[in-house]
């Protein structure tokens, strides 16, 4: 692989920064039905927990992605 296919360019820096800024939307609304199926959906309290505690590790997780 050529150096220069792995260096970041400016552009792409410049590009992603503006992407960010983006708000984002669905690309269109939910159907009634759609809106139905949700409307009455509870989480178990299991399942809440659960999520909780792998929210809380994986917030101190060390590794890959990380910035020196």
């Amino acid at each position: 692989m050529s150096e220069e296919r792995s260096q970041v360019t400016d552009a792409t820096r410049a590009a992603e920064a503006e992407e960010a800024q983006v708000r984002h939307v669905a690309d269109r609304p939910a159907s009634p039905e759609e809106e139905e199926l949700v409307e009455d959906r509870t989480v178990d309290d299991e399942v809440r927990s659960h999520y909780q505690e792998m929210t809380e590790i994986g917030a101190h997780e060390k590794g890959e992605g990380q910035v020196p």
